[in-house]
C-alpha cells in the first residue's frame, strides 16, 4: 500500500502549502467517484483531484484534463451549492489516518457565515468523500452512501451525524522514540515488519519492509534507529517522490525504497508523481467498466468469425475433393450390374488409373446402387459450385475477424468518449441495438474529438483512436501532402503529421504514437509505415477505419509511455 498514513501526511502538507487561503471557483465531477475542485490560490488556478475510487483513491493536485458530463451528478450540484466561491481556511490530515479534511468558510443563501468540512477518506474500497456542516456535525451528502446495514459502526447518509472511522489505538510514529519501538516490538517473535504495522499508526507493509531492509540484521539494536531516521525524514520534509518500476509491478512512495529492486524515476512533487503513476490507469479502469459489454460482444464476434473460418476451410477442403466424387459416381455407374443394395462398399477397376489398379468405393447400404451413384454426382456438383462461394465467404469472415480484432485494440486504448463512439459505430453497423432514443436531434455529421500532440520541434501530430476518428482524420481533415502513419500489418490508430516535410525526429515521434496506440503497445522494434495522405485510399464498401496505401517507408520504434506523456503535455 503506497498511499499510507505517512504518505497522506506528506500529501496534506503539500496541498496545504498550495491551497490554504484559496477560493473554490469551480466544482466538477467528471466520473462517479472523482471530484475536481478548481481553487485560486497565490494567483494560480490549481486543480485538486479528490478520488474515492476503490482501487485508485487519492487526493492530489493534477494537470490532467478531465471531461465533464453534460449534466452534473447530484453530489456535484450539492457541492456547488455549499462550497463554490468559499475559502479554504485549512487543510490537514486527521492524526496519522488516511483522511484529509478541507475546512471551508463562506456565506449561505441568507448571507450568514457558514463553515463546512469536506472530508476525504482514503480507505481502499471503503473510500469516500463526505460534505459535513461543521457547526452541527451533520452530513449534508457523500459521494457514496453507506447505511447501518452495511457498516454497524456508522452510517454515511444525508442527515446523519458524522462519525469518524473506528480508532485503531496504535502508537503515533511521529511522537515515538527509539525506546518506544524497542518496547512495542517482540524481537524474538519474528515477522518484525508485520509487528511494526500492527503497533504504529499509518505504517504500511511497504514502509515496514524498508525499515527491515535498511536494518540489515533486524534486531533491537538496528531496527529502532532506522525506524526513527525514516520517520524523521518524513517529518522534516526531506522527500524525493519516486516511482519504482520492477518487473512484476510498479509502486510509488515518498522517496526511493532500497528494498524494491527497480528502475527509479524521481519527481519534484507528490502530485506530479501521482499524475505520472496513474496516467491512463484510472481511465482504463473506467473504460473497462463502461465498455465491458462492448468488449465482450466484440470478442464474441471475433471468435464467432474465427470459428466460421475454420468450418469454411473444412468445407473448402471437402470441395477440393470434387474430382474424387465425380470419379466415384462414374465408376459406380459403369459397374451398376455388380453392385447390390445393402453393400457397404464395392471394389471396381479404376479405368482412370494408368496402372489399371482397383479402387474401393464406399456405399450407403440403405440406398440402391443407382442412388449411391447419384449421391456422388450430387456431392460433386455441390462441391464444384461451392468452391468460389466458400472462398468468398472465407474472405468476408477474415475481414470481419480483422475488423473486430482492430476494435478490441481500440477498446484497450480508448478513453470514455472513445467508447461512446465505438458503441455508436456498432449500432450503425447493426451489431447492437441503440440503448435508447436520444433526446433532440443527433448530430449525424458531428466531428469526432481527436487527440492532439506536439512534437519536439513544435509540429502538430493528430491521433485517431477509433474508426470514426480514423476515417475523419484520414479522409476529411488531413491535407493530401501531410504525412500519414500506421503500424505495419498490426491493428492501430491512424496518425497524421500536420507537415508536408517533417523532420526525421518528428516522424519518429509520430511513429512512437502510432506504435503506442496499437496492438503492439508492449512490444519492441515495432514497424510503422508512413506515406503521404494522397497515397492512402479507402476502398468502396470497406469497413470503418479500413484503408489501403502505397509508396510507404517504414520506421522501427519501441513505444515509451514517458515520451507519449511528454508529447501530450506539449499539446
Amino acid at each position: 500500500m503506497s498511499f499510507d498514513g505517512l504518505f497522506t501526511k506528506a500529501m496534506a502538507n503539500e496541498l496545504s502549502r498550495a491551497l490554504k487561503g484559496g477560493r473554490i471557483n469551480k466544482v466538477h465531477q467528471p466520473y462517479k467517484n472523482e471530484i475536481i475542485l478548481t481553487i485560486r490560490a497565490g494567483g494560480v488556478n490549481h486543480k485538486l483531484l479528490l478520488s474515492a475510487h476503490p482501487s485508485y483513491a487519492r487526493a492530489q493536485l493534477t494537470n490532467e484534463a478531465y471531461e465533464n458530463p453534460s449534466e452534473p451528478p447530484m453530489f456535484c450540484m450539492l457541492l456547488r451549492k455549499h462550497i463554490e466561491g468559499h475559502i479554504v481556511e485549512d487543510l490537514y490530515q486527521v492524526e496519522t489516518e488516511r483522511m484529509i479534511i478541507l475546512e471551508v468558510k463562506g456565506r449561505n443563501e441568507i448571507g450568514d457565515v457558514s463553515y463546512k468540512q469536506l472530508i476525504i477518506e482514503i480507505m481502499g474500497r471503503h473510500s469516500n468523500i463526505v460534505l459535513v456542516d461543521k457547526t452541527r456535525n451533520l452530513i449534508l451528502d457523500s459521494i457514496k452512501h453507506v447505511s447501518f446495514a452495511v457498516n454497524s459502526h456508522r452510517a454515511i447518509l444525508p442527515g446523519q451525524s458524522y462519525v469518524s472511522p473506528p480508532e485503531q489505538h496504535k502508537q503515533n510514529p511521529f511522537s515515538a522514540t527509539a525506546e518506544d519501538v524497542t518496547r512495542k516490538i517482540d524481537f524474538n517473535a519474528g515477522r518484525i515488519d508485520r509487528q511494526l504495522v500492527e503497533q504504529f499508526a499509518g505504517i504500511s507493509p511497504l514502509f515496514a519492509k524498508e525499515v527491515i531492509f535498511q536494518s540489515g540484521m533486524a534486531n533491537r539494536t538496528t531496527v529502532p534507529p532506522v525506524f526513527i531516521t525514516l520517520i524523521n525524514r518524513i517529518s522534516s520534509g526531506d522527500l524525493k517522490p519516486a516511482i519504482m518500476a520492477a518487473a512484476e509491478k510498479e509502486v510509488f512512495y515518498l522517496y526511493p525504497l532500497q528494498h524494491v529492486n527497480a528502475v527509479v524515476r524521481s519527481f519534484a512533487t507528490l502530485s506530479e508523481m501521482l499524475d505520472r503513476f496513474y496516467f491512463g490507469k484510472a481511465e482504463r479502469d473506467r473504460v473497462k467498466q463502461q465498455g465491458h459489454d462492448i468488449e465482450r460482444l466484440i470478442a464474441n464476434e471475433k471468435e464467432k468469425n474465427e470459428k466460421k473460418i475454420e468450418k469454411l476451410e473444412a468445407t473448402l477442403k471437402d470441395a477440393e475433393q470434387a474430382e474424387k466424387f465425380q470419379r466415384y459416381g462414374e465408376l459406380l455407374t459403369a459397374n451398376l450390374y455388380a453392385a447390390k443394395k445393402g453393400m457397404k462398399e464395392i471394389e471396381v477397376l479404376d479405368y482412370y488409373d494408368e496402372a489399371g489398379r482397383t479402387i474401393v468405393i464406399p456405399l450407403d447400404p440403405r440406398k440402391t446402387p443407382s442412388d449411391n451413384a447419384q449421391k456422388y454426382f450430387s456431392k460433386y456438383q455441390k462441391a464444384k459450385n461451392s468452391v468460389s462461394i466458400v472462398i468468398d465467404q472465407i474472405e468476408k469472415a477474415r475481414e470481419e475477424a480483422s475488423y473486430f480484432d482492430s476494435l478490441l485494440q481500440q477498446v484497450q486504448t480508448a478513453s470514455p468518449k472513445d467508447i461512446q463512439e465505438i458503441r455508436e459505430e456498432l449500432v450503425e453497423g447493426g451489431y447492437i441495438r441503440e440503448r435508447q432514443k436520444r433526446h433532440g436531434k443527433k448530430a449525424q455529421n458531428a466531428r469526432p474529438v481527436l487527440d492532439h500532440f506536439i512534437a519536439s520541434d513544435g509540429t502538430e501530430i493528430i491521433v485517431g483512436k477509433n474508426n470514426k476518428q480514423n476515417d475523419y482524420l484520414t479522409n476529411k481533415l488531413a491535407a493530401r501532402d501531410e504525412i500519414w502513419l500506421h503500424t505495419k500489418d498490426i491493428p492501430g490508430s491512424h496518425v497524421v503529421i500536420r507537415s508536408k516535410e517533417p523532420a526525421e525526429e518528428t516522424i519518429l515521434e509520430a511513429a512512437m504514437l502510432a506504435a503506442y496506440f496499437s496492438k503492439a503497445r508492449n512490444s519492441s522494434s515495432v514497424p510503422v509505415d508512413f506515406t503521404k495522405v494522397r497515397h492512402v485510399k479507402k476502398p468502396n464498401g470497406a469497413k470503418p477505419g479500413f484503408v489501403i496505401y502505397d509508396n510507404q517507408q517504414t520506421a522501427y520504434v519501441t513505444p515509451d509511455e514517458d515520451i507519449v506523456l511528454k508529447l501530450k503535455k506539449n499539446g
